[in-house]
């Protein structure tokens, strides 16, 4: 009888990102194991005094401070990157920060705001790896491309009786910007921070600030207030890369992915970007109308007589304040409710198509590729949550043995 792989899990469950990692690392052992898990919740720090006692196959584990000595069990071992750079020499998880800022200017742009700004996190000793740094500059890349300027604003790390004074100069901050603004917060932590302030400022979100964060932590955007706006961040296919390839290390194979990059997939729109922020009162009733009509196939003469304009005069005024045409804004609409659909439903690609209006599926593939250079198809393979090597029904047929370090 084989031996069952004793894998422990040294990544912390308090936030989503990290227990998507872990789902997805759960479902490949469900589909492939089985292994016995040994999951330490808060990290390795809390981790350690296990590590030495348990006969171990393999680990994945954030980049945390003492990976040097978990590294040095010489077991097979994925890292997960967070704190530093890649580790040379192994299969590194590398979340690509630069396509999430542009992501969330894409989004605050499509809202017709014409100033920006973002908000990331100060470097520190134990935080090198510059991940706040890398998304606000895809931001304000994106932003500059766009023709408009980003004012930048960095917290510093939160000490002792400073939480009321950092928030305090975050509000002299927003207040100091012109208005109304779109604002990204380089995650969701430091998105509600941003919202706190605004209430100090007495800035109504998303009036004056509409505010866009970043991983999708349901929990915490749920409870902003009002219900943020974030990118989601396809962390559980991660997991299950980053466990496809510790078994592959295990079992001695050679056919290594160099790194797994985590990539963005789409926007999750809630209350705190729902504006539309344009300066001409007929393209804002033209944005609004597009939107609230996403799931119908909408012509531009529907949105000219929606806007109260014919439909030369309405083109003309969509370009100089959004910077393209009405049918590239309502096919980018629709294209963006469709990978939504792909990445977070298990839904048949043909309902999807068949719920969006579109008469077959031919031009329902055809319209996608167009804007997203990828088959619907393709699309749910790379982004999607769930694995396609195996269905999820043959889950019974192989659990997992797991075990809480304590």
């Amino acid at each position: 009888m084989a031996r069952i792989p004793k894998i422990i899990l040294l990544i912390e469950s308090s936030r989503a990102s990290g227990r998507a990692l872990l789902h997805g690392i759960a479902r490949f052992a469900h589909d492939h194991g089985p292994w016995s898990f040994y999951w330490e919740p808060a990290g390795l720090e809390k981790g350690w005094p296990k590590l030495e006692s348990l006969a171990l196959q393999g680990m994945i584990v954030r980049d945390v401070g003492r990976l040097d000595e978990a590294l040095a069990f010489n077991i097979p071992t994925v890292v997960v990157g967070h704190r530093r750079g890649e580790v040379a020499g192994l299969v590194n998880v590398v979340t690509d920060s630069i396509a999430i800022g542009r992501m969330g200017a894409e989004h605050l742009l499509a809202c017709g705001f014409k100033h920006f700004s973002f908000c990331g996190v100060e470097e520190t000793p134990l935080e090198r790896a510059g991940w706040s740094r890398l998304r606000e500059e895809g931001f304000a890349r994106r932003i500059q491309e766009a023709g408009y300027e980003c004012a930048c604003y960095t917290t510093k790390p939160v000490r002792k009786g400073s939480m009321e004074q950092q928030r305090q100069a975050m509000a002299r901050w927003l207040l100091s910007l012109p208005r109304p603004v779109g604002l990204m917060a380089c995650n969701d932590d430091c998105g509600v921070q941003v919202m706190e302030a605004c209430k100090v400022a007495r800035l109504p979100v998303p009036d004056a600030v509409g505010v866009i964060g970043a991983d999708n932590d349901e929990l915490l955007c749920g409870l902003a207030d009002p219900a943020m706006s974030s990118v989601a961040i396809n962390f559980e296919r991660a997991g299950y890369e980053a466990a496809q390839a510790l078994s592959k290390l295990i079992r001695h194979r050679h056919d290594l992915p160099g790194k797994i990059n985590v990539c963005p997939t789409h926007v999750v729109g809630r209350r705190s970007t729902d504006t539309v922020a344009a300066e001409d009162p007929h393209v804002g009733r033209a944005l609004r109308f597009m939107r609230d009509h996403v799931r119908e196939s909408v012509s531009v003469t529907d949105v000219a007589s929606a806007a109260g304009l014919s439909r030369r005069a309405l083109e003309r005024r969509f370009r100089r304040e959004i910077g393209h045409s009405i049918l590239q804004e309502t096919r980018r609409l629709r294209t963006d409710r469709i990978a939504r659909l792909l990445v977070e439903t298990h839904l048949p690609i043909g309902q999807i198509a068949d719920s969006l209006g579109f008469p077959d599926m031919q031009h329902f593939a055809r319209y996608f590729r167009a804007e997203k250079r990828l088959s619907p198809l393709a699309y749910r393979k790379r982004f999607g949550t769930r694995s396609v090597e195996s269905p999820l029904s043959q889950i019974g047929d192989c659990l997992p043995q797991v075990g809480v370090v304590r």
